[in-house]
């Protein structure tokens, strides 16, 4: 039987994690566990709570809680000691909304794949492409499917990125892609409080996608699931450079 560690960014009641978690039990060759934070953690990237002191860890009901930590906190608490028996996959998502391009640089549910393949750990993220309404069914169906699909993709020393187009019915198939590059438009705007402070707010505009032949975000964009292989160099820049891994 497959262990499977699951969690996301989104928070322990995201559907997207919910209608997962539900499918894959329902499949008797998974045990599934389930350690998701507690709040959104949305854009969080690999922050880590552990390293500035504890994190509550709140029992939800069999092989299922919910941490006061980020995504990272989360698969790290699973690996060393929480779950029993080693995942041996760690699946983070469905994400609300895609993670294309230099999104995987911010995005917690990345983060918390990255951090599984840093330990050894096969790691998926799973994100729902597009805007809503959501078709959460479908992409658990298709995500639930595809597991052992998925997991032959897998290199050591990368993460999986992939990434379902928001359809009413399944996708056209599956592509092995790179992250394509984002220029995103962002503004700040400052506002000074009568006591003298001064707020920050940003704003982010439509980004520029340079959409290559064979990016994720072209794949996507033609109803095709896109599988990249992140690579987990210790120190880079721009993780969206578009060299595929070797095979």
């Amino acid at each position: 039987m497959m262990n499977i560690l699951l969690t996301n960014d989104d928070g322990i009641d995201s559907e997207g994690l919910q209608k997962l978690a539900k499918l894959l039990r329902s499949n008797g060759k998974y045990k599934v566990s389930v350690i998701a934070p507690d709040v959104n953690r949305s854009g969080i990237s690999n922050a880590l709570s552990l390293l500035g002191g504890p994190v509550k860890l709140s029992a939800l009901g069999e092989d299922t809680w919910c941490c006061s930590g980020f995504p990272a906190d989360c698969v790290l608490i699973g690996l060393k000691g929480v779950i029993t028996e080693r995942p041996d996959i760690v699946i983070s998502g469905i994400n609300r909304g895609e993670n294309l391009g230099s999104d995987i640089i911010y995005s917690g549910t990345a983060a918390a794949a990255r951090q599984a393949s840093l330990s050894g750990i096969p790691g998926i993220a799973l994100s729902l492409a597009g805007r809503p309404p959501f078709n959460w069914d479908m992409a658990a169906s298709w995500s639930a499917e595809h597991v052992e699909k998925l997991l032959s993709h897998w290199k050591e020393g990368a993460f999986l990125n992939v990434n379902i187009p928001n359809q009413t019915g399944y996708p056209e198939g599956m592509e092995i892609t790179w992250p394509a590059s984002k220029n995103y438009k962002d503004s700040l705007k400052l506002v000074t409080s009568l006591d003298g402070n001064q707020w920050c707010f940003l704003y982010g505009e439509e980004e520029l996608t340079v959409s290559e032949e064979g990016s994720d975000c072209y794949t996507v964009s033609r109803n095709f699931v896109s599988v990249s292989i992140v690579r987990n160099y210790p120190v880079v820049l721009d993780l969206t450079i578009p060299k595929p891994v070797d095979n």
